[in-house]
């Protein structure tokens, strides 16, 4: 299994086997998970100083912040999926 790469908006790309979740910022949890990050210097900050609209969680404990709805960061996520698996058959 090669390296799945998926776009997070401005040509921004992340592994997609790093991604443990996408999710809105808008709750407490998350507000906090991400001021917490950004003191850790854990924090990348890929919305171009657009408004945060989906927050990327990595299994490296990275926080990133992404101008792109989630869902579709999440659909872009699955065409990719869909795409590898028509190519293995």
């Amino acid at each position: 299994m090669g390296i799945k790469l998926i776009n997070i908006g401005f040509g921004n790309i992340v592994s997609a086997n790093k991604i443990i979740a996408i999710v809105s910022p808008e709750s407490a949890p998350i507000k906090r998970m991400i001021q917490e990050s950004r003191e850790k210097h854990m924090l990348i900050d890929a919305t171009y100083g657009r408004r945060t609209r989906a927050v990327v969680i990595t299994d490296s404990q990275h926080i990133i912040l992404s101008a792109v709805q989630p869902e579709t960061v999440a659909h872009r996520l699955e065409l990719k999926e869909e795409n590898n698996n028509n190519h293995e058959e």
